[in-house]
């Protein structure tokens, strides 16, 4: 269950007669954050105010850091991701919690439910420009799934050879927001956003010769499109873009519930 979920469930739990105000008091007492000794504090509350639970950012934490927090926010949320974790690091993960799961090109480890299925509406459509672009697409992909919402994937459509998108139009428009990955000069989002009239969230990533600078260049091509509708994330950004697209997706959702 998500953590908005679970505080329902035990409140009913409780109106009901099956939890004891005081044993409600005690699992509720972390509900905002918690402590983990004096390294973190285990933001609970995240998925009530944003709709979405903490994500642990990788890089930096040692292992026994990432296990603990891992552990923590497993008590409380279904699904609980870990980004930009490498193989070395997962493999030290599984040994304390077995049940990980890893997602190597998007370098995501996770604990997901067995039954994890789409639960939002919509679609998010996401398009490389080429392989290489893959992990920062896979890095989206994977966090949107997770997150409770259907992707489509198109890979390998770059503008040096635009027929490969132009084949493709059909996806582009089965879908409801578009995640356009792309380095070297960054021009796909452009057009991919002259061929679509959905919201597009460009991802410019460190993929490129020396002049590139490491995405700086696809960053500033996607800032100065002359398409409209593309918001642009920060380089190699894949988790952002995900959570953006999913953010505008629930909105859609909440305002179309408002209209039933």
């Amino acid at each position: 269950m998500t953590q908005p979920a679970t505080l329902r469930s035990m409140l009913e739990a409780v109106a009901r007669g099956e939890i004891l105000p005081d044993n409600a008091l005690e699992q509720l007492k972390y509900f905002e954050f918690e402590p983990v000794e004096d390294f973190a504090k285990v933001d609970h509350h995240r998925a009530l105010r944003t709709g979405f639970p903490e994500v642990i950012w990788g890089p930096g934490k040692t292992v026994n850091q990432i296990i603990q927090i891992m552990t923590r926010l497993n008590q409380h949320h279904g699904v609980v991701m870990a980004t930009r974790i490498e193989p070395g690091v997962y493999d030290q993960i599984r040994q304390q919690i077995p049940g990980a799961l890893y997602y190597d090109l998007a370098r995501i480890c996770a604990l997901v439910p067995l039954n994890l299925t789409p639960h939002h509406a919509g679609k998010i459509g996401i398009l490389t420009a080429g392989t290489a672009d893959l992990p920062v697409a896979e890095e989206a992909a994977v966090t949107a799934e997770l997150s409770g919402f259907l992707v489509k994937r198109l890979w390998d459509v770059g503008v040096a050879g635009l027929h490969r998108l132009l084949r493709h139009q059909q996806l582009m428009r089965e879908v409801d927001v578009l995640i356009v990955v792309a380095g070297m000069e960054g021009a796909l989002p452009s057009v991919v956003a002259g061929l679509s009239d959905r919201p597009i969230i460009a991802v410019p990533t460190s993929i490129g010769y020396g002049a590139s600078f490491q995405g700086l260049a696809a960053l500033l091509t996607m800032l100065n499109s002359c398409a409209a509708g593309v918001g642009v994330v920060n380089i190699d950004n894949g988790f952002g873009a995900a959570m953006l697209a999913g953010q505008i997706l629930r909105t859609a959702e909440r305002l179309g519930a408002q209209q039933d």
